[in-house]
């Protein structure tokens, strides 16, 4: 059976119409934060294990960004929100 991801727009979707776009926790550094704050945030990245929430971008139906949030080591999907309704941008 295919995994499914519940968009709150469209409803119960396979993944294969989803594009995992990133960590949803990470905040990005003010314009003039120095240039170690600007590489961490490009380039270096965490590879959680467990519970971890992440953007979604719904590619090939409503075209919306949402936050999912999953366990990477079952997949398992707890919640899919709206990233806007958060105050939340990918």
């Amino acid at each position: 059976m295919a995994s499914l991801i519940v968009c709150p727009h469209c409803g119960p979707r396979p993944k294969e119409e989803f594009t995992v776009r990133g960590d949803a926790a990470i905040a990005r550094p003010a314009p003039d934060a120095g240039e170690d704050a600007w590489y961490s945030y490009v380039y270096l990245r965490g590879n959680p294990r467990g519970r971890h929430k992440e953007y979604w971008h719904h590619t090939s139906g409503c075209r919306r960004w949402l936050v999912v949030e999953r366990d990477t080591m079952t997949h398992a999907v707890y919640a899919v929100s709206d990233a806007s309704a958060q105050g939340e941008t990918a």
